[in-house]
């Protein structure tokens, strides 16, 4: 098969992106051409090695997919990408500076699905929350390229409140397949049992834990406010679509929470029209706030 230009290589993970449904496509549409169809790449690439553990193609082994992409990212870097979305991360390369170390670790976050479905502290889950969500977000910066190292902690931030709300709208589903992503020792200090939560029991002991990690979850939003808020304003305008993520998924945990923490019932989704309005609002805002001087 004859290998894809970086142009066609591009439109394959455009319409990867578009056609994959996430939240993530709508502020992507406020970026300039250039970092949009950069972020496209990024989203494919991490996707697809998720995929490549959660939802492996018959007759596929996880663990040898996995090596696989380790040995991919090392060829890119090379300058010799055999896949498609590879292909266009080669191109942006030539623009953005991205470490290889930090597709590495993504991947190294990737990898812990194969061998752990239990976490016992939170430490534990850190260490996973920061790999497959972070250090999406640090790499992200590079694409942004925001000039404060402050942004960094921003990043890591944002992105473990975002794991932290992926975890708990996916309880339901994760339980169905023996996966448990909250710590342990939280189901001990609330007296919600393992198998009360595999078999999706709701009580008393589960609403007082789902308050606990919906409350540190919202603790790591308002730390990633906090923080951006201290950045020089060149960064704040180019963290936008980080932000707009920030309104997505705060509107996500905003409906865990209410009515009465139901999260095993239809899993939360924001219709693609709230998605947007949500996006436009943001960056409306963003675009008046640092491009209309104050009257005098």
């Amino acid at each position: 098969m004859k290998p894809m230009t970086p142009i066609e290589a591009q439109t394959f993970c455009t319409k990867y992106t578009k056609e994959s449904g996430s939240n993530f496509y709508y502020s992507f549409l406020f970026l300039p051409q250039q970092r949009r169809e950069a972020m496209y790449t990024i989203y494919a690439f991490c996707k697809m090695v998720d995929s490549a553990v959660d939802e492996p193609a018959p007759g596929s082994h996880p663990i040898e997919e996995v090596r696989k992409w380790r040995q991919e990212v090392t060829a890119t870097y090379q300058g010799h990408p055999t896949q498609p979305v590879t292909t266009s991360l080669s191109a942006h390369l030539q623009t953005f500076d991205i470490p290889e170390a930090l597709l590495q670790e993504l991947i190294s976050g990737v990898e812990m699905d194969l061998t752990s479905n239990r976490f016992a502290t939170f430490p534990d889950l850190y260490q996973y929350c920061y790999r497959v969500a972070s250090v999406v977000g640090l790499i992200c910066l590079k694409i942004f390229q925001t000039q404060s190292p402050a942004a960094e902690d921003y990043a890591v931030n944002l992105g473990l409140a975002f794991q932290l709300t992926n975890i708990l709208r996916d309880l339901k589903g994760d339980a169905e397949q023996n996966r448990i992503y909250l710590p342990l020792e939280d189901l001990q200090r609330f007296d919600y049992s393992e198998n009360a939560l595999l078999h999706k029991q709701e009580s008393p002991a589960l609403i007082g834990l789902l308050k606990f990690e919906c409350e540190r979850a919202r603790t790591y939003y308002r730390q990633a406010q906090e923080i951006l808020q201290t950045l020089p304003a060149s960064d704040q305008k180019s963290l936008v679509v980080s932000e707009i993520m920030r309104g997505v998924y705060s509107r996500i945990l905003t409906q865990l929470e209410d009515p009465h923490y139901q999260v095993f019932g239809p899993r939360v989704r924001i219709a693609p029209l709230q998605r947007l309005g949500i996006a436009a609002n943001i960056w409306i805002r963003s675009y008046l706030f640092h491009n209309i001087a104050p009257s005098v």
